[in-house]
């Protein structure tokens, strides 16, 4: 079996009576969701879809999306991605680098692409309404190859061109098979996942997948007593999304003493996770074992650590670094020299430019598991690859060191600042900030040469912080600080140093 489609058809009849995905009041099984995907399938083959066209689906997390995006599988097709928060200057500089034969949406979104002059380029408009007498595709279009593009994502930066991930049969393969070693997805698990691809891993082993009831393009907004209903009524056992989704539903709990004995399991990932927050976590979730995995776009896991050890770890944060647990079993990871460039090296050990184990670097990964190109975007290869003699290896830009078979964070290399002969890093004074001064959130930044304290907060939050404490030139506070779009959990530093510049606070 070698690509998802296959795996889920075994699924579905190995399972074909379990439930596959509920939405809302919405319940499909294995095998009804099985022949709508052979349905969908033939729609798309009189449409004039064929292997290796590409198509750009822009649905929201639903019965619908994993319907449509199983059948562009199952003709050998490419599903493309735009996440639903996308500005309409981004989405024409993602549609000009897809290039797509087909756009699959709802009424509403079909009305608002006339107004898109790169959308009306695309030539076959496809909406999501199914026809129950739609003759059904027989078998799949098994061409498919380790090799062959069966998806294409892009990132979430709000500048520059953006990177198209060209994730292979094979990618999706391999990171089905890393995400089901450490989640262990069970055909039993009733799943509340808001990760698209583990919903997808769900499919694949005959898990139950629900539908969080929320807005992702509102985050904020997010009603956690809407949220807790729906995992008590669906007898959720497992839960995998941001930690900001936990954030918010843990306080819930924990303020109205609601427990959810059933679940047993929390993963959680795609942001720092600190051990203020799993001790939260283990308040609201009793009965629950709680894993973070650490990992990005392109690598997806790199290291896996259970909440009872990340708090064992608290004592050791500001001299070492955020522990992200132990390596998962099959990549590969080097530390290397932090420079601002292009690395070029046939070394497929990377000998000249590793480090010392202990040092701190720039985090770089192989493995088969590990994107290795991107669509028609040769600077952001350059700049995000090394392209060894046997190897491709991926920069995380994410900076940290080894001790022992541990893998320590300290943050983005381009927020690190030089201080003599180490560096200050912003992700450390984060957990202060947090933890020791009390706050929501804040950050430090260099901005002109300049140490400065970003704190968010109004002018009742102020106090004092010694300089002793954090190393600082000056101190901002600000309304809010942004957030990653997609997770809600990340610092936006390059928003954030922008706004700053322009007084936008």
């Amino acid at each position: 079996m070698n690509n998802i489609i296959d795996l889920f058809i075994n699924a579905s009849q190995s399972y074909p009576s379990n439930v596959a995905i509920i939405e809302k009041e919405h319940k499909i099984d294995y095998q009804t969701l099985e022949k709508q995907v052979r349905q969908t399938a033939m729609m798309l083959k009189e449409k004039g879809v064929n292997k290796g066209d590409r198509v750009l689906i822009f649905i929201p997390m639903s019965i619908h999306l994993y319907r449509i995006v199983l059948a562009v599988f199952y003709v050998g097709a490419i599903a493309v991605f735009l996440d639903e928060w996308v500005s309409k200057s981004r989405m024409e500089i993602c549609c000009k680098i897809a290039k797509c034969k087909a756009f699959v949406s709802d009424r509403k979104i079909r009305v608002l692409s006339f107004f898109s002059k790169e959308l009306r380029k695309i030539p076959v408009k496809i909406g999501t309404h199914l026809m129950t007498e739609q003759d059904v595709l027989k078998s799949p279009e098994h061409m498919n190859l380790k090799n062959d593009t069966a998806l294409i994502t892009f990132t979430t930066g709000s500048t520059g061109i953006p990177k198209a991930a060209n994730r292979t049969h094979g990618f999706l393969r391999e990171q089905f098979k890393a995400l089901s070693k450490e989640i262990d997805p069970k055909s039993s698990d009733i799943d509340m996942p808001l990760l698209p691809i583990v919903l997808l891993c769900n499919l694949a082993v005959g898990a139950t997948s629900l539908i969080v009831s929320f807005n992702s393009r509102k985050l904020t907004e997010m009603k956690s007593k809407r949220i807790v209903k729906q995992i008590f009524e669906n007898k959720v056992n497992r839960i995998t999304a941001s930690p900001f989704f936990f954030d918010h539903i843990s306080r819930y709990l924990i303020s109205t003493k609601i427990t959810l004995p059933r679940i047993e399991k929390i993963f959680t990932g795609g942001a720092p996770v600190f051990p203020n927050q799993v001790k939260r976590y283990k308040n609201a979730f009793l009965n629950s074992s709680i894993n973070i995995a650490y990992g990005s776009t392109e690598a997806e896991p790199i290291s896996l650590i259970n909440g009872t050890e990340l708090v064992s770890c608290e004592e050791e944060i500001l001299k070492k670094g955020l522990c992200v647990g132990n390596l998962y079993s099959e990549i590969e990871l080097k530390i290397i020299r932090i420079v601002d460039d292009i690395i070029e090296t046939k070394d497929d050990n990377l000998t000249e430019i590793e480090l010392e184990k202990g040092d701190v670097g720039e985090i770089v990964v192989a493995g088969n598991h590990v994107l290795k190109s991107y669509i028609n975007n040769d600077k952001a290869f350059r700049r995000n690859k090394i392209l060894t003699e046997n190897k491709v290896w991926h920069r995380t830009g994410d900076s940290g060191r080894m001790e022992g078979q541990k893998l320590y964070l300290f943050g983005r290399c381009s927020q690190l600042i030089k201080d003599h002969n180490s560096y200050l890093s912003p992700f450390v004074y984060e957990y202060m900030i947090r933890t020791y001064l009390g706050f929501s959130c804040g950050t430090l930044l260099e901005i002109d040469g300049q140490i400065i304290l970003v704190i968010e907060g109004d002018a009742h939050s102020k106090k004092e912080i010694p300089n002793e404490l954090i190393k600082h030139d000056s101190v901002i506070y600000v309304r809010n600080i942004p957030r990653d779009p997609r997770h809600y959990s990340k610092i936006d530093y390059p928003k954030l140093i922008l706004n700053l510049k322009k007084n936008r606070w």
